[in-house]
């Protein structure tokens, strides 16, 4: 079982012409809400890619709390770890998209900050699952539930989003890394390794010091992934015709290299998956709503382009 811990949000939506300048206002003409944050994205994602998935995180006491969970649940995402907060509201994030795909997120944490690592148990923590993680909750709740899950035998995946600065320590508990370009060149100042290399040279220097596999991802251009041994891929994106949204992309490939390598695919291939899967989010609009199944990915597999070994 995959075991996500994070952030719960509900996101409030808007489009606009183009993105304001400072002290600026711009209308829109409408706006969504639809169930969010990092934690709630990358465990539906997972599930959607045929992985039995439980998310432990916290939301208030409220109607968009409840919302949430009940989406979560209908995409078979195990809820019992969700705690709620008398003191704090459910989690709230705003998305302003502009038309070319782009997005703008600011986060108000709200009962995330509650989230504690009692509420993922060791019993669970154990060698036959995998724990994700992201930078939406405590880093200190972070640390402990990610040393337990390392004690026992885990597998660790930390998403460094939002980038934040994190112990050695910390990082060396972690078995997959991944990082976007900006992230990446903040972890490197972190680890004193030269921000300005090209990103493979980053991700080598990355792996090799963190005794981890670091992933970074590109966008349009793909990812990079190298291993602590120095064995590393370069994996183009789906050649889009169109992007409708790029929000939430990025944990739909947490979310799916998740599922793939705890179903046993090689690293390889549940590097390729989670960029497909990445590539095909972008095709629809919303975030959640646009993740594809297991199905779909398989299916979009058969004309993905190869991995470059470098």
């Amino acid at each position: 079982m995959i075991i996500v811990f994070g952030s719960i949000n509900m996101d409030v939506n808007m489009t606009v012409k183009r993105f304001p300048e400072d002290g600026e206002t711009i209308l829109a003409p409408s706006y969504t809400s639809t169930p969010g944050g990092k934690g709630a994205n990358q465990a539906l994602a997972a599930a959607r890619a045929g992985s039995k998935t439980a998310i432990v995180g916290c939301v208030g006491d409220d109607g968009p709390g409840l919302r949430i969970l009940n989406k979560l649940k209908r995409n078979e995402v195990i809820t019992s770890g969700v705690a709620k907060s008398d003191d704090y509201p459910t989690g709230m994030a705003t998305v302003v998209k502009d038309r070319s795909g782009g997005n703008r997120i600011i986060m108000a944490s709200g009962a995330n900050v509650a989230v504690s690592a009692d509420q993922a148990p060791a019993e669970i923590l154990h060698s036959k699952n995998l724990l994700l993680t992201q930078m939406e909750v405590p880093l200190e709740q972070n640390a402990i539930a990610m040393k337990t899950a390392h004690d026992n035998g885990a597998k660790v995946i930390l998403n460094l989003a939002p980038a934040l600065t994190i112990p050695k320590e910390m990082l060396s508990l972690v078995d997959y890394l991944i990082v976007n370009q900006i992230e990446a060149k903040q972890l490197a100042k972190n680890l004193k390794l030269d921000p300005k290399k090209d990103t493979v040279k980053l991700a080598q220097a990355m792996a090799k010091q963190g005794k981890l596999t670091c992933i970074v991802t590109m966008g349009a251009e793909g990812i990079i992934a190298v291993t602590a041994e120095g064995k590393g891929w370069q994996i183009p994106s789906m050649d889009l015709e169109k992007v409708a949204d790029t929000t939430g992309a990025g944990d739909c490939f947490c979310g799916t290299f998740a599922a793939c390598l705890h179903e046993g695919r090689s690293l390889e291939t549940a590097l390729k998956m989670a960029t497909v899967a990445s590539g095909l989010s972008c095709l629809k609009e919303g975030t959640q709503s646009s993740y594809p199944y297991l199905a779909e990915i398989e299916d979009a597999m058969k004309t993905a382009a190869a991995a470059k070994k470098i």
